[in-house]
């Protein structure tokens, strides 16, 4: 298939439904590109030569639809694209899977940059990484601060109890792909379980929060938010932990995982904490205790992708490695239980 058709984006048929539903949308013929670093749900760049739009559809030949659901992705957009969160335009829902083959829906297109490792920030100098990376903190205080009633996302999850459902569902996902010891996981998934804090008031979490999921635009500042296939109703201070543990330089240095906090300028951990603490008001004493559960969460995850690698189920490079990240992470996620 030709690069301005890529798999999975039938150019015809989304040109049809294009003219129906927005008329007057799109002017010349049409040209895709699958656009590279997305790790579930696909998405590509379109164009009519003048203009440009962005579609997002699931994986091919998919299987839950849970798991990749676009309703969801379009609804928490649209709830929060009238806020302080920047979020691209939605234009349009399409459930009807007779058009690309599953359900899918377009945004507008946002100028800015992903930056996946420490070698694509380099050029920027210490003073715009930094600056980069706050932006990255003032925005999650941002996300955090949306009352979910009041943009319609008061149903958008189930809060209550969500951290203790949230270690259940990742240990059945543990459960699910061990094939091989893995010294302390179990250890660090029953402290995880002894210590549970108490959750905040619930709001907007992102699901997966780190550098490598925005857009930084020409002023250093987030142009928007992306991948937002795993946000939710629930404990805000989930998307902190994470963001404190991708913060924290690579437990390998050449790790297939984002390398961003390897970068010269790049604020530590305890930096953008404070940053969240004194911008959000909120309490995080107990921010090692999410810390720890991102390192469980990502070393599950890792595992996972580990074993579809032994079975012969991955394609590409750097999956060879991934197994190798796993008891970094196990032992990361003790140290930070010990050390709050």
């Amino acid at each position: 298939m030709s690069p301005d058709h890529p798999p999975g984006l039938d150019l015809d048929r989304l040109r049809g439904l294009l003219d129906r539903e927005l008329p007057g949308l799109a002017q010349g013929p049409l040209t895709a590109r699958l656009i590279e670093g997305g790790r579930s749900n696909l998405t590509y760049a379109v164009s009519d030569g003048t203009s440009r739009w962005v579609v997002r559809r699931p994986p091919l030949g998919h299987v839950l639809a849970t798991a990749h659901d676009m309703r969801r992705e379009h609804r928490v957009i649209s709830a929060l694209h009238p806020t302080a969160v920047p979020v691209p335009r939605p234009l349009l829902l399409c459930e009807d899977e007779e058009v690309l083959g599953a359900p899918f829906y377009v945004m507008e297109f946002v100028e800015g940059t992903p930056y996946r490792t420490a070698e694509q920030l380099a050029p920027l100098g210490e003073e715009r990484t930094r600056n980069a990376v706050l932006s990255l903190v003032d925005t999650l205080v941002e996300l955090h601060a949306v009352d979910p009633a009041e943009v319609g996302l008061a149903g958008f999850g189930r809060p209550e109890g969500f951290l203790d459902r949230q270690l259940r569902r990742w240990s059945k996902q543990l459960d699910a792909s061990r094939s091989r010891d893995l010294p302390g996981i179990d250890e660090l998934h029953a402290a995880l379980g002894r210590t549970l804090p108490g959750s905040p008031a619930p709001a907007v979490v992102h699901g997966d929060y780190r550098l490598d999921n925005v857009l930084i635009g020409a002023d250093d500042r987030i142009t928007a938010v992306l991948d937002w296939e795993m946000s939710t109703l629930g404990d805000p201070l989930t998307d902190l932990g994470l963001l404190a543990m991708y913060s924290r330089p690579p437990v390998l240095p050449d790790s297939p995982v984002s390398t961003t906090a390897l970068a010269p300028g790049h604020p530590s951990p305890a930096e953008l904490i404070e940053r969240y603490a004194a911008r959000s008001g909120r309490d995080v004493s107990a921010v090692s205790w999410y810390t720890a559960f991102a390192c469980f969460k990502l070393a599950v995850i890792l595992e996972g992708i580990h074993y579809r690698y032994t079975l012969g189920r991955t394609v590409g490079r750097g999956f060879d490695r991934i197994g190798d990240l796993v008891p970094a992470f196990i032992d990361h996620g003790l140290t930070a239980l010990r050390e709050g």
